[in-house]
């Protein structure tokens, strides 16, 4: 009891420190000194009329649901005699090569701006400042010439890397599970199975109204849709993020998808000076809980000095070949630059970055992968050890759709519609329950199959797939 109690006022001072540093706290330390001008004030009930105010006044909701926000991306818990390394990730083989990894691709970008004669770190001269000046507003339509320019890495080349990930502390026949697992991912971590799933994803079960399902032409909408318009419409009324976060795991209208994303988001309707992705320092904050680190560069002549250091980018993100599709869906919904390049960095610190960081976390990508092949071997092992068998391993092909968040690959309604649950569960796990579905839906024509390329032939195009349906028969109907 008294650890949980120091846990918990551990993790109360951490989010009021961080809170400290944002615009919200700002905005109501101004409202708490307007609101003593007020004379309904009095100052023997100081307290409780300034907190009757902020109810009032709609601050305590939006305090509320910046708290939430905060809690959503707060590390797993850890022992309290756990270093630091241990919030980023707790197992020493995975730190270590994520560490490998960074090396491998600092290395690749290294090289390119060399046969480029580019330097990475330098400050623009004075010429170069105001050129940018003038044309800040032009950025994206007046591009240089980037042919020369080629991804640091594909999503191939990863995988790679995940394939070879090994815990030295395990033989291969330490554990019956690890034994027995035939997929490309060999690394003893704890996934969830069919159960587990429908548990965790209980709300797409077959008995529950889902947008992407109930809202087709053949249900008429006063059974399903337009009930569940209503209720969304109260839930922006209301503006609590956390509901807004329940609502959503049953999929978002169309017009109420954008406020509501930016509700859960925590997105604040005040614009901000937009910067280019990869020059935005405040993305540096999710390498705190992130397993990855922020690459470094040293001011030419000043290698190893730590006060000559910058980051490179000045983000410490350094993109993949299909980056750009972790924003392109978003165009779809936000018409302001603002708003859409806020969502799109709350999207990627919250959740896309798990995607290409090697870690042990839930929705890491090598979770993903894991928990991918632990349900085609299980719930499908005649497919799997066929696919297995004429060296189609199934993760080479449902790779790439993970990796992306089937950005894409999907149409964009039915994309939105799974990117409305990723929100709704705060989880990335349902992109490797779809990948395991479209696998299952396409399973009679896998089963004929002779080759990889066969096989990816039969998966080329996802594009008039329903993911809804997939989702539910995979996980309530035809597996038991």
């Amino acid at each position: 009891m008294l650890q949980e109690e120091s846990d918990l006022s551990l993790i109360i001072a951490q989010i009021v420190q961080k809170l400290k540093g944002s615009n919200l706290y700002a905005q109501l330390e101004r409202q708490a000194w307007a609101c003593l001008q007020r004379p309904e004030i009095k100052l023997e009930s100081l307290k409780e009329d300034i907190k009757e105010f902020f109810k009032i006044s709609g601050w305590e909701k939006k305090l509320q649901n910046a708290v939430y926000s905060e809690l959503s991306v707060f590390p797993l818990p850890s022992h309290a005699a756990a270093p630091p390394e241990h919030l980023k990730e707790p197992l020493v083989y995975m730190r270590k090569a994520q560490g490998s990894w960074e090396k491998r691709i600092l290395k690749s970008l290294n090289s390119m701006c060399t046969e480029l004669s580019i330097p990475l770190a330098r400050k623009r001269p004075v010429g170069e400042q105001k050129e940018l000046l003038n044309k800040w507003n032009e950025m994206g339509t007046d591009e240089p010439d980037l042919s020369l320019f080629r991804p640091v890495y594909a999503p191939k080349d990863f995988l790679e890397v995940l394939i070879n990930l090994r815990n030295p502390n395990y033989e291969n026949g330490d554990s019956l599970s690890f034994r027995t697992h035939l997929g490309l991912i060999q690394v003893p971590l704890k996934v969830k199975d069919i159960p587990e799933l429908k548990e965790f994803f209980v709300e797409l079960g077959l008995t529950t109204g889902q947008l992407g399902i109930d809202d087709s032409t053949q249900v008429p909408p006063e059974l399903f849709e337009n009930e569940h318009v209503r209720i969304g419409q109260k839930v922006l009324a209301e503006q609590d993020g956390a509901a807004a976060q329940q609502y959503i795991r049953q999929g978002s209208p169309t017009a109420l998808r954008a406020d509501l994303w930016a509700l859960i988001l925590n997105i604040s309707s005040q614009p901000e000076v937009l910067l280019c992705f990869s020059r935005d320092t405040s993305v540096l904050g999710h390498f705190a809980y992130n397993s990855a680190s922020p690459p470094k560069s040293y001011i030419r002549g000043k290698l190893g000095l730590e006060e000559y250091a910058v980051f490179y980018p000045p983000n410490g993100v350094i993109p993949f070949h299909g980056f750009s599709m972790y924003v392109a869906p978003l165009c779809f919904l936000y018409h302001e630059p603002s708003k859409l390049y806020q969502i799109f960095r709350e999207m990627y610190v919250r959740f896309f970055f798990r995607l290409h960081s090697i870690s042990s976390h839930p929705s890491g990508i090598v979770s993903l992968c894991l928990l991918f092949e632990t349900l085609l071997q299980t719930y499908l092992p005649q497919l799997f050890y066929h696919l297995r068998e004429i060296g189609a391993q199934p993760l080479r092909i449902s790779f790439k759709w993970m990796v992306r968040a089937f950005s894409g690959y999907l149409a964009t309604d039915q994309l939105l519609l799974l990117w409305d649950r990723i929100l709704g569960y705060n989880s990335l796990e349902i992109l490797a329950v779809l990948a395991a579905a479209v696998f299952a839906f396409r399973a009679v024509n896998l089963m004929e199959v002779t080759s990889l390329a066969a096989a990816e032939a039969v998966l080329a195009d996802l594009s008039t797939l329903k993911v809804m349906p997939l989702l539910q028969i995979f996980l309530f109907a035809t597996v038991t």
